[in-house]
């Protein structure tokens, strides 16, 4: 069974939140308020395949988009502001959800987990370290993106059968409908926010089955009911 990491077992959308705000107040210096927010949505779309998931990728996108909207008028200081705000959120301590630490451990006990999450490498295994949860997983997997391929190929170096395979997560473009395609199961953890690149129409939903759980303490009682452990 993997478990994805950001925002299922530790907090990390919030963060993106309050910096997004503190960079739509900054360019309000520049330009009217509202607009930077929606061109950073569109700059950070574009700058995936470049840079990839992450606090980097997000500053990088930060800095462009400023330059972008003030046709280069974007002071030093500002620049190094927004780098300051990539620093602070690297270095933010990890807070897990209620009840991950005792949850994790327990199904430890009677599944083979892995941590399968994406996003930069460094980065999250720092916060990996510094969650403590590190000693529940059998295996460590930061991949750059989750599709059906990805998911395959995890699946092929663990010896686990699609059919045999969970993947439990906040997102349900990364963590469900992938999985399904690789024909594995999927449990769906909404977390509070939904960063924006993650949303996922309704209309794509329909006919496919998966599990969906308020709260990751759900977990072990739904395992026990259709138990596909592997």
């Amino acid at each position: 069974m993997a478990l994805d990491a950001d925002d299922t077992l530790w907090h990390n959308e919030p963060l993106f939140t309050s910096v997004r705000g503190q960079f739509c107040a900054l360019l309000e210096r520049y330009e009217p308020a509202g607009i930077a927010g929606e061109l950073l949505d569109e700059v950070e779309m574009r700058n995936l395949e470049h840079f990839g998931y992450g606090v980097k990728g997000f500053v990088l996108s930060m800095i462009e988009t400023a330059i972008q909207m003030t046709g280069g008028r974007l002071e030093a200081a500002d620049v190094q502001t927004i780098i300051g705000w990539g620093r602070e959120m690297i270095a933010s301590p990890v807070e897990l959800l209620p009840d991950v630490a005792d949850v994790v451990e327990d199904l430890a006990r009677t599944f083979p987990l892995i941590l399968l999450t994406k996003g930069d490498l460094l980065h999250q295994q720092t916060k990996l370290a510094r969650s403590g949860l590190g000693s529940h997983f059998r295996g460590i997997e930061i991949v750059s993106e989750k599709d059906a391929g990805v998911y395959r190929g995890v699946m092929g170096r663990y010896g686990v059968e699609p059919e045999r395979f969970v993947m439990v997560g906040n997102s349900l473009r990364s963590d469900i409908l992938p999985v399904l395609e690789a024909g594995g199961h999927a449990v769906y953890v909404p977390y509070e926010v939904t960063w924006v690149h993650e949303r996922v129409a309704p209309e794509q939903l329909a006919m496919l089955h998966f599990h969906r759980i308020a709260h990751l303490r759900e977990l072990p009682e739904l395992l026990r009911q259709f138990s596909p452990a592997g």
